[in-house]
Parts: C-alpha cells; structure tokens; sequence
C-alpha cells in the first residue's frame, strides 16, 4: 500500500510540474486585452486622470482669496505743495523720495463664468488626450494579428509537413520491400528518401519561423519570450460595414472642446466684480502732504470691463470655427479611408472563399491520384519521381487550403479591426 502511494505521489507531482511547464492556450481577444494592458504608452491613462484633476484643482482656486505683495521706491521731480503762507502755521512739503510697501487681498464676486469654463475645458483636453491614447492603443490588434496569424498559419504547415512524411516514409516502405521483390531500383529509394530529409528541412524551418513570431507576440503580450505560446484558433466572424473605430469618437470629443473654447472666449470677455483690501506702510501714505512712514488701508468694490478683446473678437471666433473645420475634414477623411480599405477587405474575403469552395475538390482529387499511384509503386507499375510527384501535388493542394483558411481568418478579423466591430 506504501508503495502504491508513494507512486501516486510521485505521478500527480509529475503530472502537476507538466502541467506548470504547459502555458495556457491564449485566444486572440486574450491576446488583444495583453497587449494593451502591457504596453508602456497604457501608463499614460493615469498621468491624463491626474493631469486633469490637477488642472481642475487649480482652475477652482481662483474662487479664493488672491493675495499679493508689493514694494515700490522712487524719486520724483516734484511733490504736491501748498502756496499759502499764514503766521504760525508751517505746512509740510513731502519728500521727493518716496517708499510704499503693501499687500492686497482680492475676492472674486463675478468672473464672468472664467472659472467654470476652465475646469470645463480641462475635462474636454484631458478626454481628447485619453481619446488620443485610445487610438493608439487600439492600433496593437493590427501588430497582434500579423503575429497572431502567422503562428496559426505556421502550426497547420506544420501538421502538414507530418503527413507528408508520413506519406514518403509509406512510399519508402513500398519501395523499399519492391526493392526486395526485385521490381525497383535503389536509386528510387534513395530518392524519397532524400525528399523525406527534405522534410525535415522544412520542418526545421518552420519551427525556428514559429519560435521567433511566439517570442514577438509574448513580449508584446508580456509573456515569458522563451516559452512557445499556445495558441486558439478563432472562430469565423461575420463582417459589418458599420464603422465604429475610436477615432469617431476622439473627432467627437475634439469638437466638444473647441464648442466649450467659445464659451470660455465669452466668458473671458464679461465684466468681472470684485472686493479688494490692500494695507501697507509708506511715505507717503494716504495724506499726501505728510513727510513721515505710516501705515494705511484701502478697501472696496472693483469692477473691471475690458474693451480691447473688441480687436481681435471676430478673427479668436474665426479661428475657432477653423479648427472645427479641420476636425470635420479629418474625420471625413478618415470615413473615406476606411470604407476604402473595408471594400477591398470585402473583395479579399470573397476571393478566398470562393478558392477555399474549390480546395476541397482538389485535395479529393488529388488525394485519389496519389492512392493509385501508391498502390502502381508498391506493384512496380511507376517509380519513385511518379509517386514523389503526387504526393507533392497532393500535399501542395493541402498546403493551399490551409494558406487559403488562415487568410480568410486573418481578413476577417483585420476588417473586424479596421471596422471596429468588435471593440
């Protein structure tokens, strides 16, 4: 019993650590969601949130009390004085070196609706970045795809290669044992025997094309690079012709922004209501015609309507209107650009599914040659370069099929990506 324990142990530890070794099979939506999470540019997500907030913080502060600090000493060539002389009465004359040193406090009433429209317009920059950062972003699925695809395509040669060499160590077999029967030559032998090294050519080609796309995708995806990903084939999906990509939505968020810099151009332009206090110490102070450093306070209600934004009003409104010019010009090329690139997608998938209708009835074909050939080498019939030939029709038929396959998936799911379906 001890024994048998300690075996089912040892097995189920084994069985754990292969399992370890084995990583898991990714689909290519896992891949998608890696590559994003992964990417350095991501991190930027936050900085734009904390960004905004500041600016936010910031914009908000102006509804505080603002406080500054001035000094001020000059020399005048004149001061005001009193051209009255009365007995017994002196009155004083300034100096012409004069010294102020004070701070004033002022509270905002009425801004105009500046400080709203600021925050306002923080909030629309910071989501244009973020949309920006979202386009980008989404450009990693294109990436994700060529790498994705190849590998899947570079699995099924793979498999492929293994039923070739089945097939020459089958026709190497028959040759072989026809050698023996004294029907075939040695020289027929050798020459699939040559194919089948070529086999292993190929095979060791393709695995080392394999091993470089896996580590490219694992490091994009943030997987360890020197173990070979697994991979899952993804089902077909049907193509849309609706375009739902992020760039819509950065044009949309861009012409929120340039709306909200009419609102902050208006409100730039109103009056604006204040109170201020300043108190200071100087010579002289609010008596003018006192010599001596006293201190004082001024206080009251200020309101301030500039006039010079009436020169340059029409053009800051123009330009504006430009900039959503622009903004519709690029999304209207955009829209062109896409449509473009789905018709042509669209032409691609029809083209490989019409060849993908006539594979099948090649490889049956083909595959029935090659069988009569087979049984022809096992009997004499043909030699070897007969049989070498149908096999290698037979297995380019297959390899056509599965080229074939591989790229219709791939254009469906690159016009999933350029339509933005299946964001």
């Amino acid at each position: 019993m001890k024994r048998i324990l300690n075996t089912l142990t040892i097995g189920l530890m084994l069985a754990l650590a292969a399992t370890a070794q084995t990583p898991a099979p990714l689909s290519i939506e896992a891949c998608y969601a890696l590559a994003v999470q992964n990417y350095p540019l991501a991190k930027q997500r936050e900085l734009i949130a904390k960004s905004k907030d500041y600016s936010v913080e910031n914009a908000a502060k102006g509804r505080l009390p603002q406080i500054s600090f001035s000094g001020q000493a000059t020399y005048q060539s004149d001061v005001t004085q009193i051209p009255i002389q009365l007995p017994g009465l002196d009155f004083p004359t300034p100096g012409k070196d004069q010294y102020k040193l004070y701070a004033e406090a002022t509270q905002t009433l009425y801004d105009g609706g500046v400080i709203r429209q600021q925050q306002q317009a923080q909030e629309a920059r910071a989501a244009v970045e973020g949309q920006q950062l979202e386009v980008e972003l989404y450009k990693l699925k294109d990436r994700v795809n060529q790498l994705f695809f190849g590998m899947l395509l570079l699995d099924a040669q793979l498999e492929q290669v293994v039923l070739l060499k089945k097939d020459l160590q089958s026709g190497i077999n028959k040759t072989d044992a026809a050698i023996k029967n004294g029907v075939a030559l040695r020289s027929s032998l050798d020459i699939l025997k040559a194919e089948l090294l070529k086999a292993d050519q190929r095979t060791i080609e393709l695995a080392a094309t394999r091993q470089a796309y896996s580590g490219m995708l694992a490091l994009l995806i943030a997987q360890n690079p020197d173990e070979a990903l697994v991979l899952v084939s993804p089902p077909p999906v049907a193509v849309s012709e609706a375009i739902n990509r992020p760039e819509l939505l950065l044009y949309d968020v861009q012409n929120q922004s340039i709306a909200l810099q009419h609102g902050l151009l208006t409100a730039r332009n109103r009056p604006k209501v204040s109170l201020f206090l300043q108190t200071g110490f100087g010579r002289p102070a609010l008596n003018v015609l006192s010599n001596d450093f006293e201190p004082y306070f001024i206080g009251g209600l200020r309101v301030q309507y500039p006039l010079s934004f009436l020169y340059t009003l029409k053009n800051d409104k123009a330009l504006i209107d430009l900039s959503r010019a622009q903004v519709g010009l690029q999304k209207e090329t955009f829209l062109f650009n896409t449509r473009l690139a789905l018709r042509q997608q669209n032409a691609e998938i029809a083209k490989l599914e019409s060849l993908l209708r006539t594979d099948e009835e090649i490889i049956a074909l083909r595959s029935g040659i090659k069988n009569t050939t087979s049984v022809q080498l096992e009997n004499g019939v043909v030699n070897a370069n007969d049989y070498l030939r149908e096999v290698n029709a037979e297995d380019y038929a297959r390899q056509n099929k599965l080229l074939h396959e591989i790229q219709l998936l791939m254009a469906q799911y690159n016009h999933q990506t350029t339509s933005g379906a299946g964001k």
